[in-house]
């Protein structure tokens, strides 16, 4: 499709390692159209999203811009392993000190505004606030990133408005609730963001249609947008092999093990467990006697790079014993998880079911045992589990703050990885591997759909 070089496209996300990687990775997928990108963030998360970036080669793409912001001083407390909510409440500061970003974000936008055509400004929906002066610029509008599955903001907005559409889905009667998947602080701070989140020009989705069509068109009937796309996966669907010599230690492990045999566990970048907790999943996998790469890492912090992260205790001699017997290996820093999930070594993931999480493990024909600690990860599981039913259930989200005990770790990894009903998860999950990889190619449902959008921006 021709693109308008007079077009240029920001890219604004919410300060977190979920969104700051979703919207890298659309970035690849909007400057390919031969349009200049403009990622904006500040100074501290460029050097984060760099550092974790993965899939493809940042620095071949010439048309992606990279602007590095200041951002108010925030004190990041270190997270809190014992709160009985697992909600990131440390990182709070960090979301209040995003707001000063409107000043710098300002600026630069009237800057590139004054060169093109039209500007695009696609910004994750936590950044209404930031974004508003753009309906000072004649050329400019925006668009709201929606950084959740379709299936949970369908939900959500579903149940907002009194369920006023029909949904004759059982699935959708028996849904999870929200308390205790975020604080008040986060409602507040997002309340900010709604009256400008208004003036949006329509809601993108980091989704496929090929996997949650259904809830996309019930979504379009609520109207909650102008226009909405679903163009997703953003993450590359086939990964960019790096030299020996650049691979991770994990990787090298992951060649010497049979196909679909090791299963990864990781609870993404937000969330910390108790000492107590990690001992229990620890005696879980080993009792399993299943192999595993195991990402046991504190919760980022603000900034990632300032500060001492606390070091989890594992029962004495766990990591030697395990890697000796060939059983697995604990990963202490950042894993690459888009390689790993690619491996075909790697047959089952164990997660707190973010969207980024979800996705990326569905591209890759993983099927997920589902964690879920808070924010829109209840649900997503319920997607995974009820409506895909391409995962099992390791801690049902009713269960409340209870210890998940190491039978019912040990329990759950054996049905995945060693059982008739994990082959058939592991089955289903290729289909939709193969659906999302269709989707995204010549005449798919998620190529169109981006071709639409950019056809849109470019008019």
């Amino acid at each position: 499709m021709a693109s308008d070089s007079q077009v240029s496209v920001v890219m604004v996300p919410f300060l977190a390692q979920g969104h700051l990687g979703q919207l890298m990775h659309l970035s690849r997928l909007i400057s390919s159209y031969n349009i200049p990108v403009h990622y904006v963030s500040t100074t501290s998360h460029i050097r984060q999203t760099k550092s974790r970036h993965e899939g493809w080669e940042l620095q071949s793409f010439e048309n992606i811009h990279i602007h590095e912001l200041p951002i108010q001083p925030f004190n990041s407390p270190p997270p809190d392993p014992k709160a009985s909510i697992k909600f990131p409440f440390h990182l709070q500061p960090m979301f209040e000190a995003s707001l000063h970003l409107r000043e710098p974000v300002c600026k630069l936008l009237a800057s590139l505004s004054a060169t093109a055509r039209r500007l695009i400004i696609i910004h994750d929906n936590l950044m209404s606030y930031v974004v508003q002066d753009f309906v000072s610029l004649p050329n400019a509008e925006t668009y709201c990133f929606q950084n959740s599955s379709v299936f949970f903001y369908f939900s959500y907005y579903w149940d907002l408005t009194g369920r006023q559409i029909a949904a004759d889905d059982q699935i959708l009667q028996q849904l999870p609730g929200v308390e205790g998947c975020f604080s008040a602080e986060l409602f507040a701070f997002a309340e900010k963001q709604e009256v400008h989140a208004r003036n949006s020009s329509g809601h993108l989705y980091n989704t496929s249609s090929s996997i949650e069509g259904h809830y996309f068109d019930l979504l379009q009937e609520l109207k909650v947008c102008r226009k909405q796309w679903a163009i997703g996966p953003f993450n590359p669907v086939q990964i960019c092999k790096k030299p020996d010599e650049q691979r991770h230690k994990c990787l090298e492990w992951l060649d010497n093990q049979a196909s679909n045999s090791v299963i990864f566990v990781s609870f993404g970048t937000t969330t910390s467990l108790t000492d107590e907790q990690i001992h229990a999943l620890a005696v879980g996998l080993e009792n399993s006697c299943q192999k595993f790469i195991w990402v046991l890492r504190d919760a980022d912090r603000g900034d990632i790079f300032t500060g001492e992260d606390r070091k989890p205790e594992l029962p004495e001699g766990y990591e030697d014993r395990i890697l000796k017997a060939n059983q697995g290996m604990v990963v202490r820093d950042w894993a690459p998880q888009l390689e790993i999930l690619a491996h075909t070594s790697t047959g089952g993931f164990m997660s707190h079911c973010g969207w980024n999480s979800c996705l990326e493990s569905i591209t890759m024909g993983v099927p997920i045992a589902t964690w879920p600690m808070h924010s829109d990860q209840p649900r997503n599981a319920a997607l995974i589990t009820k409506v895909l039913q391409i995962g099992t259930i390791v801690k049902d989200w009713d269960a409340g703050n209870n210890l998940v005990e190491p039978l019912i770790i040990k329990n759950a990894v054996k049905k995945l990885m060693a059982s008739t009903e994990g082959d058939e998860m592991r089955k289903r999950a290729a289909e939709c591997s193969d659906a999302i990889k269709k989707s995204v190619s010549e005449g798919g449902a998620s190529r169109i759909e981006l071709d639409s959008f950019v056809a849109h921006i470019t008019r």
